[in-house]
């Protein structure tokens, strides 16, 4: 048997005159039939570009406690919000408790560097592997200016013999051996000049 409900008002919208669910509501309902993986992709592809709502999904959560997919979609938000809220020195110390706890060598930390005449601060610097490793927190890093900004000076570095790589909060949290094993591959890789 199917149960239909209406919509309440706020959760539609109409797009050149065709009645569609909110991008909150439309999230709400997959979030009932996908796995946690595609709804994750489905919540940053909806954040990429930049589609909010003015009834967000803690509202719809509020509402709908009970809907089938609102743990995974709590799950998910939860995630979201422990690693934005999460600062430079945060990540940092985790990065460096991180290289402790997997025997690998202490980088120079906030290290100045010059490429093409270019002053440029790594995070984490091995310069006899000529590795680099860049933390990004979403709060620094997510702006566009900043986007264009992290490919330029990583292009730059590449170009001049660096390997740079990127490590997030989450990596650390949901992958931290692979990010070891990755590294540890870039640090014995003989350095490229």
């Amino acid at each position: 048997m199917v149960r239909q409900l209406p919509l309440l008002d706020d959760e539609t919208a109409a797009i050149s005159g065709i009645p569609v669910t909110s991008v909150s509501r439309t999230l709400l309902d997959l979030a009932a039939v996908l796995s946690k993986r595609p709804l994750e992709r489905a919540m940053n592809e909806a954040e990429v570009l930049r589609l909010t709502d003015r009834l967000s999904l803690p509202d719809l959560l509020e509402r709908y406690p009970r809907r089938r997919g609102t743990a995974v979609l709590r799950t998910l938000l939860r995630d979201d919000a422990a690693s934005r809220g999460v600062t430079v020195k945060e990540l940092e110390e985790r990065f460096v408790a991180f290289v402790d706890r997997h025997g690998l060598p202490q980088p120079r930390r906030n290290a100045d560097i010059v490429a093409r005449g270019r002053f440029f601060r790594a995070d984490c610097l091995w310069l006899e592997q000529r590795v680099i490793v860049e933390l990004d927190g979403r709060a620094v890093h997510g702006t566009r200016e900043a986007f264009e900004k992290d490919r330029e000076r990583d292009r730059i570095l590449l170009a001049e013999g660096w390997r740079v790589t990127r490590v997030t909060w989450r990596q650390l949290h949901d992958d931290e051996g692979g990010v070891a094993a990755d590294l540890r591959r870039l640090l014995i890789a003989a350095p490229q000049r």
